[in-house]
């Protein structure tokens, strides 16, 4: 991806913040790790201050006010650099996938599939968003933009 402008420090410590959104989306996927893997409940602990925002707010909407906030916030405002405002459009869209698996696995999948189908799925999803949000973040850090094919594109054209 091309570049827009270079990078400050505090600019790639942003732009990686926002991937804890989808981290924390797909922690309920972990279950079945966190199981086998203890080690793993590590990953709950950053993203503590984040459930509590999403805890304050009732009837579950924390997720949709933090989403609308985040849009309206930081990917429409002109005046945020553009490294942020990707980084924050593709950790939305990151969620929004994890939000229609979610609805696709309650919907169809959950009266169809059973024991170890499940858990199989379930660590696949997990770890496919441990994958996504870990080289996110390091592409972050290091300043560059993350290319991952679908959700890439679809944040760069809502961020031009």
């Amino acid at each position: 991806m091309t570049w827009r402008s270079s990078t400050t420090p505090l600019d790639r410590i942003f732009a990686a913040l926002v991937y804890l959104i989808p981290l924390y989306d797909g922690i309920p996927y972990g279950r079945f790790l966190f199981a086998q893997f203890p080690f793993l409940t590590y990953l709950q602990y950053p993203l503590l201050p984040l459930a509590i925002v999403y805890s304050l707010i009732p009837l579950g909407l924390g997720s949709l006010l933090v989403f609308i906030l985040l849009f309206v916030g930081v990917v429409r405002n002109e005046k945020i650099p553009h490294f942020i405002r990707f980084n924050t459009m593709q950790a939305i869209l990151i969620s929004i996938v994890l939000a229609i698996i979610s609805l696709i696995y309650q919907v169809i999948l959950q009266p169809l599939i059973r024991g170890f189908f499940v858990e199989v799925l379930f660590n696949t999803i997990f770890l496919g968003v441990l994958v996504m949000v870990g080289y996110s973040v390091v592409q972050s850090a290091r300043g560059r933009y993350a290319e991952m094919p679908v959700i890439s594109e679809a944040s760069y054209l809502q961020t031009r």
